[in-house]
């Protein structure tokens, strides 16, 4: 099931997250017990899949993607992960749009895998809807190994290296970047 819906998401043209990645998320959900997960990117739903199964029987995912087709591929990537339709809220539309009528502090973990030049805002709505204790994950975060180089100075690689650096410095958050996938960066909400 996994399988298909990373063929299908790189056939969208929504990179599915990785093995590793996968794994790790899968991992930091079922630690913190999630019941109420946010991911920005929901692609053909590989890592909504991945969450889901780290997750309680009772937790909740919400994902969101401003393409019909991804939030189509991702209901039918749970259906057939036998997942009951009452544990995930797909939302089609600007995540810009639908973070900011989401509850402040309500959520145990959200998940960026999305444009990068939303990452800023993304973050910050991140960290603004996380519980104490809760998780924010940031995708792609070494940009194809660019991040690390001082040398690389496109544009993508100086936002994301900008915002790596803001969130360790974040006096709100405890942070790590994990070698996995495109690097995995992850923030703990003091």
């Amino acid at each position: 099931m996994v399988e298909r819906a990373r063929r299908d998401g790189e056939r969208l043209g929504a990179a599915p997250v990785g093995t590793g990645t996968g794994a790790a998320l899968r991992v930091i959900a079922a630690m913190l017990r999630a019941r109420h997960v946010i991911e920005i990117g929901t692609g053909a739903g590989t890592s909504g899949a991945w969450l889901l199964d780290g997750m309680p029987s009772d937790g909740v995912l919400t994902t969101i993607d401003v393409e019909p087709e991804h939030a189509s591929r991702a209901r039918r990537t749970f259906a057939e992960a036998g997942i009951p339709p009452q544990r995930t809220r797909v939302i089609t539309g600007r995540a810009l749009d639908v973070l900011p009528r989401l509850n402040d502090g309500a959520y145990d973990l959200v998940h960026v895998d999305a444009d990068t030049e939303g990452y800023p805002e993304y973050a910050e709505h991140g960290i603004r809807l996380l519980r104490p204790g809760g998780v924010l994950a940031l995708e792609n975060m070494l940009w194809h190994d660019t991040v690390a180089d001082p040398a690389s100075r496109d544009a993508t690689t100086v936002l994301l290296r900008d915002l790596g650096k803001s969130l360790r410095d974040d006096e709100r958050l405890a942070s790590a970047l994990l070698p996995v996938g495109g690097g995995l960066l992850v923030a703990v909400r003091r």
